[in-house]
């Protein structure tokens, strides 16, 4: 059966990229603060960039923003990249940066929201509400998540480096008993261990930001197998040949770069495109030389 990493992975190829085109229409960057100016702003920004592009990410904060006409700006937008895979014939892969999570019976029209009505193929979610919180979205084995592992953001330590009970010690406790410090991990790498344990379908990714390449090598450490989106690179501070040095699977595979600004702002977004994109391969052809 098809997945969504199978699909996401056939893009990989076609397209020899590692690159996901944020798509956020900040109302700094429109013509004017509309529905109608974002959407033309990411029209503009998928037909330039599309070729290089193993993933688009659209935001979904900056199309709530406008309301009714944003969210259906939104819908036209992943059409589009729909449109676009069609002339292409490659399936280039929507990822909702939508950051979901409530209880099941809300996760199920979460779940309907973003796969049936939109047409994502993928959706970030936050896990801190356990499993049965993301299971309406693994209902759909076609369709991928990308849980919140360790995001790139300053104040991300505040939750995800807590220390907890490692996952095989947890197994092991009983009540009374008392563990070293050595028994003990950051939550992030909890939850990286429970999303290698929850992959059973191929649909389950982690977001781990370039930020912290410390924390990359821990994640990719602990879980394998797993895809990686990894914000952070240029506007945040994070620097591309670390993170893939850091993050990369043993496959040259398993992590895409989301860059937003970097491309947007550009005086010409397909040479941006273009230029990133060769710059990974650039690295990961160095990387596999260094072996």
């Amino acid at each position: 059966m098809e997945t969504f990493f199978s699909f996401l992975e056939k893009r990989v190829d076609d397209c020899s990229s590692l690159l996901c085109v944020g798509l956020d229409p900040h109302v700094s960057e429109l013509t004017s603060p509309s529905a109608a100016s974002a959407l033309d702003f990411c029209l503009t920004l998928i037909k330039a960039t599309a070729p290089y592009a193993a993933a688009f990410k659209p935001n979904a904060a900056f199309f709530e923003v406008f309301g009714a006409e944003g969210w259906t700006a939104l819908k036209q937008v992943i059409e589009a990249i729909d449109e676009e895979s069609k002339r292409l014939g490659s399936l280039i892969p929507v990822v909702l940066d939508a950051k979901r999570g409530d209880i099941a019976s809300t996760a199920e029209a979460y779940a309907r929201s973003a796969f049936e009505t939109l047409g994502a193929h993928c959706i970030t979610l936050s896990p801190y509400l356990g499993k049965d919180s993301i299971d309406p979205f693994l209902n759909y084995p076609e369709r991928g998540v990308f849980l919140l592992c360790k995001t790139s953001n300053a104040g991300s330590g505040d939750l995800q480096d807590v220390m907890v009970l490692d996952d095989e010690e947890r197994g092991k406790m009983k009540e009374g008993d008392l563990f070293p410090f050595s028994s003990f991990v950051p939550m992030h790498i909890r939850v990286a261990q429970l999303a290698q344990k929850w992959n059973t379908q191929n649909n389950i990714g982690l977001v781990v930001g370039a930020t912290h390449v410390d924390a990359l090598k821990r994640v990719r450490a602990a879980a394998p197998d797993l895809w990686f989106l990894a914000p952070g690179v240029g506007a945040q501070g994070g620097e591309l040949a670390s993170a893939l040095r850091a993050g990369l699977r043993r496959d040259g595979r398993g992590m895409l770069i989301p860059i937003s600004r970097g491309i947007s702002r550009a005086k010409n977004p397909k040479s941006a495109a273009a230029e990133i994109r060769d710059q990974m391969l650039q690295i990961k052809t160095q990387l596999t030389q260094d072996k």
